[in-house]
C-alpha cells in the first residue's frame, strides 16, 4: 500500500480506517465540517491552526504532520508569508528544527524575504528560542554575506553568542571569526559586542586581545557617555539587553584592571580600580535608578578587588579583610577563593580556615550579579583554575590524597571544556608529584590521559573530514 503523501490523503485514509463521519471528526477536531470537506476535495488550503486541529483529531503527536505539510503545502508554488510565518513559529515552539531548516533553506532563493526572516529571528532570539533563531540568522548571513549590511553584522553577532559553549577552542575560533563584524554594528550594539568579545578572550586568558578591546570599548563608551549626558536621553530609548553607556565605560576600566592583574602589575590594576569604583562619574546625579545600581555594583567589585590586588602584591595582612568582604556575597566566593589559593601557593600561607568556612559554597554553578548571569565561559575558567590551585595547595602541603583527588577533578573538567592550557598544567603537576601517587591514583591518571588522547584524535579526525 502506497503511503499517503499529502495531509488530505492522510486525513482521508484515517476517516476510512476509523469509519468516522465528517460530523464526528468535526466534533473531535473542532474544525467546521464544511472546511473539512473542502480540505479533502482540495478546494481549501490548510492553515497551520487547522493542521494542528487535524493532528489532534487523528490522535497523533503534536507536529507529526509538519514534514508532510511542508512538502505538500508550503514548498509548492510561490512562498506566502502569511502561511510561512505561523509555521515557523509552531516549528520553533515544538522544536521541529528539521522542518524549520528545510523551509529556511528553500527560502534562501527568495531574497525579498530576507528582512522578514531576520525580523523573525530577532523575535525568536528575544523569546529564548535560540536554536531556531540560529537557523534563520545563518540563512540571513549567507544571503547577505556580500552586502556589508547591519543585518549581516547583527546576524553574525547573534550566531556568535548563541554558539558559545563549553569547548574553549571552539569559542576562540568563534570570537576570531566574529571580531571583524563588530564595527558594522550600530553604536549601542558595538558596546555590547565588544564586552562579549572581551569576556570570551578573558576566559581564554588572551590578555593582549582583552587589552585591545578594552581600549576600544573605553573610547567608544566615553564618547557615547558624554553624548548621553549632554542630551539627557531617556532610558526608555535603550533597546533590549543593552545597558546604559555608563556600564560599558566602567566595564572597560574593569577589563583593564584584569589585564594588569594578569600581568602582575598590581599598581596599575589598582589605578583602574579607582576609575571604575569612583572616578569618572561626573553627572551621576542626573542618572536614574539603573545607573545608580551600576555604580553600586562596580563599587562593590572595586572594594573587593582593591583587597585582592594588595594581597597578590604581597600584603598578606589584608587577607582577613578580603575574606570578610566577599563572605556576604556567595557569587564571589569561588573566584575569590581561587585567588586566595593562588596567593597561598605563592606566599606559603595556610588558608585551611577559609576552605572550611566556605566549604558549602564551593560548588560549580552559575553566578549572578546585579546585571544578571556572569559570562558562562569565565565562570567555567575560574572554577577549573580554582580546582587546580586547590590541588596544588594540598599537594604542596603534603596532603597527597586530597591533592590528587582535586587534580583529577581539574583534569576531568579541563577535558570537558577542551581547556588545553589547563590540561598541560595538570600533566605537569601530576608528573611533579608522581612519586607520591598511589597505584590507584596512577591508574586513574592513566585512564584520564587515554581519554584526553581519544578526544584529541576525535577532533583531529573531525577537522580532516571537515576539510
Amino acid at each position: 500500500m502506497k503511503h499517503a503523501t499529502t495531509v488530505s490523503q492522510q486525513l482521508e485514509d484515517y476517516l476510512r480506517r476509523t469509519g468516522l463521519t465528517l460530523y464526528q471528526f468535526s466534533e473531535l477536531s473542532g474544525i467546521n465540517r464544511g472546511t473539512i470537506s473542502a480540505i479533502l476535495n482540495g478546494r481549501r488550503q490548510i492553515s497551520i491552526q487547522n493542521l494542528d486541529r487535524i493532528t489532534k483529531g487523528m490522535a497523533m503527536e503534536e507536529g507529526s504532520l509538519y514534514e508532510v505539510y511542508l512538502e505538500d503545502c508550503l514548498l509548492v508554488g510561490p512562498p506566502d508569508w502569511r502561511r510561512l510565518g505561523p509555521f515557523m513559529w509552531r516549528c520553533a515552539d515544538l522544536d521541529k528544527l528539521d522542518c524549520l531548516e528545510r523551509l529556511v533553506q528553500a527560502m534562501a532563493d527568495h531574497l525579498a524575504y530576507v528582512p522578514l526572516l531576520f525580523d523573525t529571528a530577532e523575535q525568536f532570539f528575544r523569546k529564548e528560542k535560540r536554536e531556531a533563531a540560529a537557523l534563520l540568522y545563518d540563512c540571513v548571513a549567507e544571503c547577505e554575506k556580500y552586502q556589508h549590511s547591519e543585518r549581516l553584522a547583527v546576524s553574525r553577532y547573534r550566531l556568535f553568542t548563541i554558539g558559545l559553549g563549553d569547548d574553549q577552542e571552539e569559542n576562540l575560533s568563534a570570537a576570531v571569526f566574529f571580531e571583524e563584524f563588530v564595527d558594522r554594528l550600530d553604536e549601542a550594539n558595538q558596546l555590547n559586542a565588544l564586552k562579549d568579545l572581551a569576556d570570551v578572550y578573558a576566559s581564554l586568558h588572551r590578555w593582549d586581545h582583552v587589552h585591545s578591546i578594552a581600549e576600544k570599548l573605553e573610547q567608544k563608551a566615553t564618547i557615547q557617555y558624554h553624548q548621553h549626558l549632554n542630551r539627557k536621553r531617556k532610558m526608555e530609548d535603550q533597546k533590549g539587553e543593552l545597558r546604559p553607556e555608563l556600564f560599558y565605560l566602567l566595564y572597560a576600566y574593569l577589563l583593564m584592571a584584569n589585564v594588569f592583574d594578569a600581568c602582575q602589575d598590581y599598581a596599575r590594576a589598582l589605578k583602574y580600580v579607582g576609575l571604575y569604583s569612583g572616578g569618572h562619574l561626573q553627572g551621576i546625579g542626573e542618572w536614574g535608578e539603573e545607573e545608580r545600581r551600576i555604580v553600586e555594583q562596580f563599587r562593590e567589585w572595586g572594594k573587593a578587588n582593591a583587597y585582592l590586588y594588595r594581597l597578590m602584591s604581597g600584603e598578606v595582612e589584608v587577607l582577613a579583610d578580603y575574606a570578610e568582604c566577599i563572605a556576604a556575597n556567595v557569587n564571589e566566593i569561588i573566584p575569590a577563593m581561587y585567588r586566595i589559593l593562588q596567593a597561598a601557593n605563592r606566599f606559603h600561607l595556610n588558608v585551611d580556615d577559609l576552605l572550611n568556612r566556605f566549604q558549602e559554597k564551593l560548588d560549580y554553578k552559575d553566578r549572578i550579579s546585579r546585571f544578571g548571569k556572569y559570562n558562562a565561559q569565565i565562570v567555567a575558567d575560574q572554577y577549573v583554575r580554582f580546582l587546580s590551585e586547590l590541588a596544588s595547595y594540598y599537594l604542596h602541603t603534603q596532603r597527597y590524597e586530597s591533592g590528587f583527588h582535586y587534580l583529577f577533578q581539574t583534569l576531568e573538567l579541563a577535558l570537558r571544556l577542551n581547556h588545553e592550557s589547563m590540561l598541560i598544567d595538570c600533566v605537569r603537576m601530576f608528573e611533579k608529584f608522581r612519586h607520591k601517587a598511589s597505584e590507584e591514583s596512577q591508574e586513574q591518571y592513566k585512564n584520564l590521559l587515554c581519554e584526553v588522547q581519544r578526544n584529541h584524535e576525535k577532533k583531529r579526525s573531525f577537522a580532516v573530514d571537515g576539510v
